[in-house]
């Protein structure tokens, strides 16, 4: 089949690799009918995150179609529509049962092998689904393929961010970073009735499309102040930090105000974070980090897709066939011709 595959820092290549196989009556083979480049990608792209083995296959975004099952997989038969969150999940474990299933002790994260253990990634033609039963959910037909995908792994992160932050009607919500994530987190926290969100990012397209879910805008140079304007003075109620940067949660512990949550989603891969533990006594702190259960949300995010009033298609600048790949990473890591979120057609 062919696959994107991981050789170095800005190294991404389209080749030919081994068809996956079924290696446990739990497994399913999925055929990729769409794929997406995440934001978290780029931490292995740009060599922000090491280890991983070279010729990894890329990717956790996808949706598509079982085409093999183990014998212990009920209830997928072949030609069932799937989706599927970015980390598979046993369903049973102490975590999977507390609705931590990102933690599940038997799952994986697809495109990431390290010294020959791991998952391959979905930004190929097939894919293998371990734990598939408790991992994937069948699609309902009259939900588009663009928002099944959505719903595996940017939706359920945007809705883990505002609930991470314990968000209300009475909150004043920054959202730092107005990628997908930020972009799904502006819709999240208009769905939970938040009384504002401002949208905070460098560009400003990205900040258009942030009023289009709901928010308001603000620069980074000027998002103080407007914060500050909204809320008399105090700073926000919660912070969505979904750019996993430095100067992003530096900006997040500027904006909260005393006793106020940030909600850190986005993958940090610094040795240290740029505030010190002074400054979170001061201000009462709370920072809430961590790898979004996208599996809890998932079915739930499939039936609010079947309303049919959800426009995903201004966050989606481009689609690409799978053989254009390394200019889809280069487009989607520069930030060039306007790229938001790229899509991988398999068969294209």
């Amino acid at each position: 089949m062919r696959a994107l595959t991981l050789h170095g820092p800005r190294d991404v290549r389209v080749e030919t690799v081994a068809d996956p196989k079924i290696e446990d009556p739990r497994d399913a083979i999925v055929r990729v009918t769409l794929s997406a480049i995440c934001g978290s990608d780029l931490h292995p792209y740009r060599g922000h995150e090491v280890g991983c083995d070279v010729g990894t296959v890329l990717g956790h975004e996808f949706i598509g179609e079982i085409v093999e099952r183990g014998d212990e997989v009920d209830g997928l038969a072949p030609g069932t529509r799937v989706a599927s969150p970015f980390a598979t999940c046993c369903g049973a474990c102490f975590y999977c049962e507390r609705g931590l299933q990102s933690r599940c002790v038997e799952g994986g994260v697809y495109g990431w092998v390290e010294g020959g253990r791991g998952l391959q990634g979905a930004q190929a033609e097939y894919v293998r689904v371990p734990l598939a039963a408790t991992t994937l959910a069948a699609v309902p037909q009259d939900v588009s393929a663009e928002a099944a995908l959505f719903a595996g792994d940017v939706m359920a992160t945007g809705a883990f961010a505002m609930d991470q932050a314990e968000v209300g009607p009475e909150t004043v919500a920054a959202v730092v970073g107005c990628g997908p994530v930020g972009l799904m987190a502006c819709f999240a926290g208009a769905e939970r009735g938040v009384a504002s969100v401002i949208a905070v990012d460098g560009l400003s397209e990205r900040r258009e499309l942030a009023e289009r879910f709901g928010a308001a805008q603000a620069t980074p140079e000027r998002a103080l102040a407007r914060v500050l304007d909204a809320t008399e003075g105090r700073g926000a109620d919660a912070v969505i930090e979904a750019v996993g940067s430095a100067e992003a949660a530096r900006l997040a512990v500027d904006l909260v105000r005393p006793g106020g949550v940030i909600s850190s989603v986005g993958v940090h891969s610094a040795a240290h974070l740029p505030f010190s533990p002074a400054e979170a006594y001061d201000k009462n702190l709370t920072w809430r980090s961590g790898r979004c259960p996208a599996r809890r949300y998932l079915e739930g995010l499939l039936e609010r897709a079947r309303q049919g009033d959800l426009d995903l298609e201004p966050v989606i600048s481009h689609r690409l066939p799978l053989s254009d790949g390394a200019r889809a990473y280069d487009l989607f890591d520069r930030t060039l011709e306007g790229c938001t979120k790229v899509l991988l057609l398999p068969e294209a």
